[in-house]
């Protein structure tokens, strides 16, 4: 709900496709006020087909290939519209499209067995996050060949030999996995809430 609250303040945005599982009945029951989005029901067995999936959605519900699409991972429930419209403006006018991500701030280490076997230089890695803006047509190309085993949507656009274009994005859209990033999320939903009280 927070990210559907979140787009629908980017004024800028045609529509909000949200892709679930074909037996999933969760957002269907829910009222929403001000806010204006579609459920797919196509969802597939990873999240490159359940992109697929959505982007044919899209093309079906009168989309045209060379459309700009912002794609979202539900686990990132922190999304704010200023860092969407970051995205947007950073985009916009780039032959590729981007994300969001974060210049990695910590120590970065390979290992086996629970042992260190390398440290890697740090000062060109970011931390991928979403949403990630391409073209349609591009994408449905890109994950066509790139099949299930991409993670995002910029490793498949990166696996046709293109440089997606990286937008600084926030250390609060993180995304929302193990207990203790629920907690973390609550604080920062806490803190929000505070503030706009104020």
């Amino acid at each position: 709900m927070h990210t559907l609250a979140a787009f629908a303040a980017v004024l800028r945005i045609t529509k909000t496709l949200v892709v679930v599982a074909p037996e999933d009945t969760f957002l269907a029951s829910y009222c929403f006020e001000n806010t204006m989005f579609s459920i797919a029901n196509c969802g597939g067995a990873s999240r490159a087909k359940s992109v697929f999936n959505g982007l044919n959605g899209l093309l079906e519900e009168g989309a045209t290939v060379h459309d700009w699409v912002l794609v979202h991972d539900a686990a990132r429930c922190l999304i704010l519209a200023d860092w969407i419209n970051q995205l947007i403006d950073g985009c916009l006018l780039d032959e590729v499209g981007g994300l969001l991500a974060l210049p990695l701030p910590d120590t970065l280490k390979q290992s086996k067995n629970a042992r260190v076997t390398a440290t890697f230089d740090r000062h060109d890695k970011w931390l991928a996050q979403t949403p990630q803006m391409f073209r349609i047509g591009i994408l449905l190309r890109a994950l066509e060949m790139a099949g299930d085993a991409v993670t995002d949507e910029s490793s498949a656009i990166e696996a046709m030999g293109l440089q997606p274009r990286l937008v600084v994005g926030s250390s609060q859209n993180f995304k929302v996995t193990y207990s203790q990033d629920f907690e973390l999320a609550e604080a920062v939903l806490h803190h929000r809430s505070q503030r706009q009280s104020l």
